[in-house]
């Protein structure tokens, strides 16, 4: 059951989405990732590990370091957008940088840390989006073994 988004979720959420899908163009995994702050996208990212031979370049990592160096205080009003419930390194980044809030396209083909985020305090809406259900199903049935070492299976 999919939640009522507010406008900038749905901006916040497209732009991943988008980010999503540059990433399988590229040949890599299909999670995006945007940041915004005060209504606007401060930074979009996606899932970079292959195309870049990364061990840590997660659609949220990306995005942070899109985003650039921000002030404490910028992280505080934000809202972290990703097309996958965050793994535990990108739960801990969020958390890290004190992130209040995080939408999550969806967590059905892979539950993160969102126990922890919200045991933290953070507000965590899950949009249960098709679109990015569907992405991330179609990509683990053609690709199952890359997914697992995403993962770290």
């Amino acid at each position: 059951m999919s939640v009522e988004l507010s406008d900038d979720d749905r901006k916040g959420l497209q732009a991943a989405i988008e980010e999503a899908r540059a990433g399988l163009a590229e040949g890599g995994i299909p999670i995006g990732s945007a940041l915004m702050i005060d209504g606007e996208i401060v930074g979009r990212g996606h899932n970079r590990r292959v195309q870049q031979g990364s061990v840590v370049l997660h659609a949220e990592m990306d995005c942070l370091e899109q985003a650039g160096r921000l002030p404490a205080s910028a992280y505080r009003r934000a809202t972290l957008y990703s097309t996958l419930s965050p793994c535990d390194m990108c739960t801990g980044a969020a958390l890290l940088y004190g992130i209040p809030r995080v939408v999550i396209g969806e967590n059905e083909t892979f539950l993160g840390g969102e126990s922890h985020l919200e045991g933290r305090g953070v507000e965590l809406v899950r949009a249960d989006d098709a679109t990015c259900k569907q992405m991330m199903r179609d990509f683990i049935a053609a690709e199952p073994q890359l997914w697992n070492e995403d993962i770290g299976e």
